[in-house]
């Protein structure tokens, strides 16, 4: 079996973070381990605390699951600790790990700020270079490329100018852009091809909580299995798409996706046939 490894924060509702990702990696059939980078303290309404690991803890983590189970892919997520994150990402560089896909989390989906201009830095000098692929959303891709983006031509630009300065696949999530309200556009730089984008109808349900999360471990999924970063993207966008229609309806706030909605209650009796 696949493996494929999360090392971002805790979610103490379980939609977002090390939960949603655990989760979306055994709904796309592959072993999913963890390291824990934060406690947090958030639910539907917002972030009520963050709680940092250590960085030498972060190692030991680390060296537990590369030096028994070696994962075929890793996933990044929510990494506010300067020091961590250069700890991680010498780590990763030093055992020559695969397909790492970074999600660059600065901000939650409640709109608290995740991480500070030092950890911005520190992720741009350290971790993004050794990723094969990033996955900001606008407002993310904005801070990282200094480009304002109103348009997906603006998207065009920042993405190019991410994928040049970082030398890795880049794609940018567009469902902050509000120029078409009936659709949204995440755009794929890849390889030496033309960008791709990937179009499809807003879906009404505002229940959003752990999107990209569920995103970028989709794709690390798809990427341990195998598939080229194009197929893994579009499997992921796929999943997540049919995650968010499901419609659960969780919390007081923007709750989380439906990571099983494959398996879950509705499609009982087609699964037992």
């Amino acid at each position: 079996m696949k493996t494929c490894l999360t090392i971002a924060g805790s979610d103490t509702i379980g939609g977002a973070g090390i939960q949603a990702d655990l989760k979306t990696f055994g709904a796309n059939g592959v072993y999913g381990m963890s390291v824990i980078t934060a406690l947090t303290a958030q639910n539907t309404l917002g972030v009520d605390g963050i709680l940092e690991v250590p960085a030498d803890f972060l190692e030991k983590q680390l060296k537990s699951v590369f030096s028994d189970i070696r994962p075929d892919a890793v996933k990044t997520g929510m990494l506010s600790d300067p020091e961590g994150i250069k700890i991680i990402a010498g780590f990763l560089e030093k055992e020559k790990a695969e397909n790492i896909v970074v999600d660059p989390v600065m901000v939650s989906t409640s709109g608290n700020e995740l991480i500070n201009e030092d950890s911005i830095k520190a992720m741009c000098d350290y971790l993004l270079p050794v990723s094969d692929i990033i996955t900001p959303n606008v407002p993310e891709a904005e801070k990282l490329s200094g480009i304002k983006i109103g348009s997906e031509e603006e998207m065009l630009s920042a993405g190019e100018f991410l994928r040049n300065k970082f030398k890795c696949d880049v794609l940018i999530k567009g469902g902050h852009l509000d120029s078409d309200p009936q659709a949204s556009t995440d755009i794929l730089f890849f390889e030496d091809e033309k960008p791709l984008c990937f179009s499809s109808r807003r879906i009404d349900n505002t229940n959003t909580h752990g999107t990209g999360c569920t995103l970028s471990s989709a794709i690390a999924a798809g990427l341990a299995k195998g598939m080229n970063m194009k197929t893994a993207v579009h499997r992921a966008k796929i999943y997540v798409t049919g995650a968010i229609k499901d419609g659960l309806d969780l919390g007081k706030g923007k709750g989380p996706l439906n990571h099983f909605y494959k398996t879950g209650e509705k499609n009982a009796d087609q699964i037992k046939r």
